[in-house]
């Protein structure tokens, strides 16, 4: 379906319905060709191409350009039309990710060009034209996911790898659309066209005739132009932050912004469970609330900005002291090394013990609430198990799309874990029904979900309840299974600092240092633990954040207390000499 009408032959300017097809003012153009060149156009000149990376940021100064899904090809749709004064492209020109659509001018006449590396400077130096711009950006990046443009995942809902793939593109919030080799009708027709053997399936199609069988995430992250997944060959780095979520993405901004050689990696997504929140309405300065995936990107471009080094899809195996560093080991065989190392690795969310549910995870059984997943909702009933703030703000979202939303909460009372604004809503809100003391114990269907057996925990009453899709936020384990032999964890797996580490660290560990753990730091010298991932934090985005930048504090003092003892050691002391350090650089 185009979202553009056609008027005397020729498609007429897309609406700005939605915020993400603003307009430029005559100053803001002027600030603009200071920094690239005016150019003449051509009917039907391609001036970028889906699947190919943005060179150039470009705007409409004359005649109009359209915006094309599948150009060429069998599904070929028009996303939009962009008349003078409006500028093309979307999130990936930002993040350096390929295009998932095709501009073409329709009616020729002048665009100005700003090299990309010149716009994304720009983009972070001027905050005005900066926050127009990226509001537009993620607004169009939400339109194509909900649009199903992007490439396409090819494959069974019964295949882990399927599930695999539609994971990575749900949580690195990419335009895509999955046809289920089971279910879809066009998805025989695909497998003639391009070739593809059932049993070589899942495939992912790109760019209307590229075929990857089975990629890893590594390979589709190469293709579509996500962060390097390795580190640099020899590199070293300040701090390595293990973990993209609100606690590490602070962190890498704090460090970068101070100087220090910082690099993030996560083994799936920039984000964590906070990047599939739809909804957060109380951290600090966003009073009309903002969904996690538009917190994280934001967080993204200014970790960018500093110059911090991302690395997605990259999972880390393993941490080896080194002298007063550390060697951090990759799965696919890279090492760096680095002079400190903060935890962020946050937390997986529970899974619902249930006999049966293992077959319908990722097909109607799901444990984050995004616009892919509501999308597959197609105003059916709900479920929704769980009575903390993920499961409300889930709740809240998802009856936006669906017929009906029932919470299911094993508890007697909605207020013991949800914040208070969120109680307020969901018990307002006309389609959410709230079912108390409730568990589920039984899923039916066999190919999706059609309903649960529930039973009432206090009167030990069951009943049937109909639900096309069931969501579950029954609280999380922490990802710390390397890290069980390397530093004190608590009985639950959580990372213990501070003076919790020091109880069970033993006294030579720290003999050297003269000192025992910092606040943040764990049995490990010099490696802190932030966020969901820390034994005692409040999980909570902003107290993530907090510890995220309060860690770099606490780098910053190690290093200068390392670099003193170094010192001091000297050419006749016991240790090397080494260059000093210190928050300075």
């Amino acid at each position: 379906m185009s979202s553009a009408e056609h008027v005397h032959g020729g498609p007429r300017e897309t609406p700005d319905q939605y915020g993400a097809f603003p307009r430029l003012s005559a100053a803001q153009l002027q600030i603009l060709a200071t920094h690239g060149e005016r150019r003449r156009t051509t009917e039907n000149e391609v001036l970028y191409r889906e699947g190919e990376p943005f060179r150039e940021f470009l705007a409409v100064l004359s005649g109009t350009v359209e915006i094309i899904h599948d150009h060429g090809g069998p599904e070929e749709r028009t996303v939009a039309v962009h008349g003078p004064g409006r500028f093309l492209g979307e999130l990936g020109l930002l993040e350096g990710q390929a295009a998932f659509d095709t501009a073409v001018v329709r009616e020729p006449g002048e665009i100005l060009a700003v090299p990309v590396g010149r716009q994304r400077a720009l983009v972070s130096r001027d905050p005005v034209l900066g926050d127009l711009i990226l509001r537009a950006y993620l607004g169009r990046r939400h339109l194509l996911i909900g649009l199903g443009a992007g490439f396409r995942i090819l494959g069974s809902c019964y295949s882990p790898d399927t599930l695999r793939l539609r994971e990575f593109a749900a949580r690195n919030r990419l335009p895509h659309r999955w046809v289920d080799l089971e279910k879809d009708k066009e998805a025989e027709a695909l497998l003639r066209r391009f070739g593809v053997r059932p049993e070589e399936t899942p495939v992912v199609l790109w760019k209307g005739d590229q075929v990857l069988r089975n990629p890893s995430n590594a390979e589709l992250a190469r293709i579509i132009g996500l962060p390097a997944p390795s580190p640099e060959a020899g590199r070293r780095y300040d701090v390595m932050v293990v973990g993209a979520g609100p606690a590490g993405l602070a962190t890498a901004v704090y460090g970068a912004s101070d100087g220090l050689t910082t690099a993030v990696v996560d083994a799936v997504a920039t984000g964590g469970q906070a990047g599939t929140s739809s909804r957060i309405e109380n951290y600090l300065g966003f009073p009309s609330g903002i969904s996690g995936g538009e917190l994280i990107e934001r967080a993204v471009l200014q970790a960018r900005k500093f110059d911090a080094h991302l690395m997605v899809p990259a999972k880390v195996t393993g941490l080896t002291p080194h002298n007063d560093e550390y060697v951090v080991s990759f799965a696919d065989g890279s090492r760096a090394r680095t002079g400190a190392v903060v935890l962020a690795s946050g937390v997986w969310y529970r899974k619902l013990e249930v006999p049966g549910i293992d077959r319908l995870e990722g097909i109607s059984v799901y444990y984050a609430a995004t616009v892919h997943e509501a999308s597959l909702c197609r105003a059916d009933p709900v479920a929704v198990v769980g009575g903390g703030n993920s499961a409300g703000q889930a709740a809240l979202f998802l009856a936006n799309h669906a017929s009906r939303v029932q919470l299911l909460i094993r508890g007697r009372d909605l207020n013991a874990d949800m914040s208070r604004y969120l109680v307020d809503q969901v018990e307002r809100h006309p389609k959410i029904e709230v079912l108390l003391h409730t568990e589920v114990r039984r899923v039916f269907g066999a190919e999706k979900l059609e309903a649960l057996l529930v039973e009432d925990n206090t009167s030990g009453r069951r009943r049937k309840v109909r639900a096309a899709a069931l969501f579950v936020f029954i609280g999380a384990r922490p990802r710390t299974e390397w890290l069980r032999d390397l530093l004190a964890l608590d009985e639950k797996g959580f990372v213990l600092t501070g003076a919790d580490a020091q109880a069970l660290a033993g006294p030579d560990r720290w003999a050297s240092l003269g000192r025992g753990p910092l606040p943040l730091e764990t049995t490990l010298p010099g490696v802190f633990a932030v966020g969901d991932v820390r034994s005692g934090s409040v999980k909570r985005v902003a107290a993530a954040t907090g510890e995220g930048a309060m860690s770099i504090h606490l780098v910053h003092e190690h290093r200068q207390q390392t670099g003193n003892l170094v010192r001091a050691a000297g050419p006749e002391g016991r240790g090397p000499v080494r260059a000093q350090s210190g928050p300075g650089r």
